[in-house]
């Protein structure tokens, strides 16, 4: 079959590179001059159930709101507020309830275990070496916040993650760089975890994909898409572009896309940011990725540099910086690790990831059968894309998937009322 994947992030490449290895004739089309420009760029460098901490937890309103006012915090909002950013916003409490964020975890951490298998997989090719490293600390830096990530806990241990709840002197230990005047309650230790430099592995994996036949269409802005008679039409820059199937991994843009075949997902548009700075002193820079609970910020060490990337922007589709945010990210590299760099001479970026309010994306066939989704991943693109791509190119191969996909398809809003 010949496939069209709109979308060169984590996502889309991954999805190519799994149907290429399926035997289709598989092309991908991305509006910038190369692979991983948007979100795959700054997002959460993660691959494991860290990256997995959606919004959506109990206790997420209220820790919003006792730092809204502060100068740093995990969330800014632009003076843009906007009905959309409002219904989402509700939508997001309403998956903080318990019940429903535990179905949640379930979902995720069926697809992350699955995902990292596939990972495992790729990470072994000849020629993928993007600066990964093993073992994650999710600090907690208060009793409250502890308590409150009991559930995330839960789920963990549910799924079979091994992980293991230190004190603070048991975390230095382990991560003797962590600064002794940053106090913190406790830290799960997650050692097979991974980190490694995303940008960089969607690059290597693009090459591998070339390299089975996939092309690339670079600087190819996506109009429309339209499914009749079998055949699905893509519309580039005004020309028409023909081909079997399409499946549609545009991140922030799929929304838009789906549109245009009477498709309505409920993502929203959410700003990552990330800052990377050089390291000034190699003994007192991390040898573990770090997340701070607190803010929603990881710390990770590429090679020489440190890259600090979470919070999340509501009601602005610009590329300005956020003051707020940019202090976020300044903030968590002094408290954690102050002296292994000039945090304040770190290059920031931000762009757009779309963010589906329980944090789980959707996969699978629409009800065109010609026309798949591969979106709403968020913040934990990386640590889903992979198996998310196996999953999509086995259904439309039909092929049984490996994993049951229950709740991570378009049929989970069947029954949801909010």
């Amino acid at each position: 079959m010949r496939i069209a994947v709109i979308g060169g992030g984590v996502v889309g490449v991954c999805t190519a590179y799994y149907l290429a290895e399926a035997g289709h004739d598989v092309v991908v089309i991305e509006r910038y001059g190369n692979v991983a420009q948007e979100a795959s760029f700054g997002n959460l460098d993660l691959m494991g159930p860290a990256a997995l901490n959606p919004w959506s937890m109990p206790g997420t309103a209220g820790r919003l709101l006792r730092m809204l006012f502060r100068p740093e915090s995990p969330m800014a909002f632009s003076s843009k507020f906007e009905p959309a950013m409002w219904g989402w916003l509700r939508r997001l409490l309403a998956e903080s309830a318990a019940p429903r964020f535990l179905q949640n975890q379930q979902r995720l951490h069926r697809l992350a275990s699955y995902s990292r298998e596939m990972m495992d997989g790729l990470a072994h090719r000849p020629g993928m070496d993007f600066e990964q490293r093993s073992g994650v600390l999710l600090v907690f830096r208060t009793d409250k916040e502890a308590a409150q990530a009991r559930p995330l806990l839960d789920a963990l241990a549910e799924s079979g993650t091994q992980c293991e709840l230190l004190e603070p002197a048991a975390a230095r230990l382990l991560e003797p760089a962590l600064s002794e005047h940053t106090y913190f309650h406790s830290a799960l230790y997650l050692p097979h975890d991974q980190a490694g430099n995303c940008p960089l592995f969607v690059r290597q994996l693009k090459k591998r994909a070339q390299e089975m036949g996939v092309e690339f269409r670079f600087n190819s802005a996506v109009d429309s898409i339209q499914s009749e008679a079998g055949q699905v039409t893509v519309r580039i820059d005004g020309q028409s572009f023909d081909t079997d199937a399409v499946v549609v991994a545009a991140g922030a843009g799929s929304a838009r896309l789906l549109r245009d075949v009477g498709i309505s997902l409920p993502t929203y548009p959410v700003k990552v940011y990330s800052a990377s700075v050089a390291i000034q002193d190699f003994e007192l820079a991390p040898q573990l990725a770090l997340f701070d609970d607190t803010y929603r910020v990881a710390l990770t060490r590429l090679g020489k540099r440190l890259r600090i990337s979470g919070c999340a922007e509501l009601g602005s589709s610009n590329v300005k910086l956020h003051q707020k945010a940019a202090n976020t990210l300044v903030k968590v590299g002094d408290d954690w690790f102050p002296n292994a760099a000039n945090y304040r001479t770190a290059t920031f970026w931000c762009g757009p990831t779309g963010m589906l309010p329980e944090g789980v994306p959707l996969l699978g066939a629409t009800r065109y059968g010609n026309v798949f989704v591969n979106a709403g991943h968020g913040a934990g693109a990386w640590a889903l894309a992979a198996g998310s791509g196996k999953l999509i190119a086995d259904l439309i191969s039909g092929r049984p998937p490996d994993i049951d996909i229950d709740g991570l398809s378009l049929n989970r809003y069947a029954d949801q009322t909010y």
